[in-house]
């Protein structure tokens, strides 16, 4: 399909004279500023990821910072006089979600001399058998029988933690057509200070930094129907991509359901993700997730003081949600430079823009009425793709292999930098800048990878200049 005959498809949005340009990329496309649509917020510092949706009426942003308190202050351990935020732990990653996903954006994996892993974390499972089929319909892991489905490094008083994290690296070197070389980094996972023993030998193990907060409210709204008609799990098309749908355990329905949210797709709801990691990054119970993160084997663990049940209330669970489905997506900048506009035309040469999917339109039944009938450009299509022996963890999740990740929404991307102090990409922080993390594709997208190496030193800068403009 040409680029003129995919940009005919949305004619209800986009004005026959905005395909001409489109498809030539001489002009940025009507609107094409606008990543949330009318959600668009128009801030560029170190808070641009923290403003509610520039559409969200002055009479709900009071709940939106109320969902903010509760996202960005600490949890306290019971029993406490602060009865609304005790009953963190016993075994924890962090003691606030603002912890992880700092300044509501990406998180990074520790430093050599840090104490703890902070804003990365590490999935464990086992690999399944087939008689774990009916387990995996509704867990989507095998839990490693002693330390669970997620290693937690912090812990309270008189419960030991599971395990301390570091992480090295060795260089893979890699040259570009023209000469230049790239040092990339390869991760390598230590656990040490395992408190409660051995883990079985055959434990995977999966890094996990924390995504962005952005725009998750328009990503939960897009309608089923448009994630599934991209999906060619058979490349039936023959361009050498096939992606795929994950399906998961939806535990408010009690049914199995299209994963969009997390690394691997592996959450069908915001609602749902937000209570995982109320349960597993911070030990805390809700109406959704009502048991803590003990195991059988951590007896101190299961013997400690809570702070209810649940300790997250129903409030404070739709209070959060409110709050993450109504942080807004900063707007593009620079649409209209011609460096920007080269490097979009060669994004879509090389082939980016058949995974990272620059936009749809909201479905009118959205959750909230700010997120509804919005044409919104978050460059991903939720879907599932093989990237490569690389970046393969070796770890299923429901449908997921373990060389399947889901496509990161690209929009605001440039901003990492501004809001996070630092440019470290993909699902562990191993690319230190966005380059790196084009070369660490495969897989599917190894053509893709194929083209960009050879692009010359300016068609590398307007590569990254366009996508610095997301």
């Amino acid at each position: 399909m040409s680029p003129l005959q995919r940009c005919l498809l949305p004619l209800l949005v986009l004005p026959l004279i905005a395909c001409e340009q489109q498809a030539n990329f001489t002009a940025a496309e009507p609107g094409e500023a606008l990543s949330a649509g009318a959600a668009t917020v128009r801030k560029f510092d170190h808070n641009a990821f923290s403003l509610p949706s520039a559409n969200l009426a002055p009479s709900r942003r009071l709940d939106f910072s109320v969902g903010n308190s509760f996202f960005r202050n600490p949890w306290v351990t019971a029993p406490a006089t602060t009865t609304a935020r005790d009953g963190l732990g016993p075994l924890f990653n962090t003691n606030a979600c603002q912890n992880c996903h700092i300044k509501d954006g990406r998180g990074h994996p520790p430093a050599a001399d840090a104490l703890s892993a902070a804003s990365m974390l590490v999935r464990l499972s086992l690999p399944a058998r087939p008689e774990d089929a009916e387990r995996l319909l509704q867990q989507g892991v095998i839990a490693e029988p002693t330390y669970g489905t997620q290693l937690q490094d912090m812990a309270n008083p008189g419960v030991a933690p599971e395990g301390k994290v570091r992480v090295s690296y060795s260089s893979v070197p890699v040259s570009f057509a023209d000469g230049t070389e790239v040092e990339l980094r390869k991760p390598r996972l230590e656990i040490s200070q395992l408190g409660y023993g051995a883990m079985h030998p055959d434990t995977l193990f999966s890094v996990r930094i924390a995504p962005p907060m952005i725009g998750l409210g328009l990503l939960e709204a897009i309608a089923e129907a448009d994630i599934l008609a991209a999906a060619d799990p058979d490349d039936a098309d023959g361009d050498g991509i096939s992606g795929r749908a994950n399906r998961v355990w939806d535990r408010q329905q009690q049914r199995s359901a299209l994963g969009r949210f997390g690394w691997k797709a592996g959450q069908p709801s915001l609602n749902q993700q937000n209570a995982d990691a109320f349960a597993n990054d911070m030990g805390l119970t809700s109406s959704l997730i009502p048991h803590d993160n003990c195991t059988a084997a951590q007896a101190d663990c299961l013997a400690a003081a809570h702070g209810g049940e649940p300790e997250v209330s129903d409030t404070i669970l739709a209070s959060v949600l409110f709050y993450s489905r109504n942080l807004g997506v900063p707007a593009r900048r620079d649409v209209d430079a011609p460096e920007v506009l080269k490097g979009k035309s060669l994004f879509h040469q090389a082939g980016c823009q058949k995974c990272h999917t620059p936009s749809f339109t909201t479905s009118a039944e959205a959750a909230e009425p700010e997120l509804a009938n919005q044409v919104i450009r978050p460059y991903t299509d939720l879907l599932l793709h093989d990237m490569g022996e690389g970046l393969a963890d070796g770890r299923e999740e429901f449908l997921a292999s373990g060389r399947e990740w889901r496509t990161p929404p690209l929009w605001g991307i440039g901003l990492t930098e501004a809001v996070n102090g630092h440019t470290q990409f993909l699902h562990d922080g191993r690319a230190r800048n966005l380059l790196e993390a084009i070369l660490w594709h495969g897989g599917e997208a190894e053509a893709a990878r194929q083209r960009v190496l050879q692009f010359d030193s300016d068609e590398r800068a307007a590569l990254l200049a366009f996508l610095n403009s997301l």
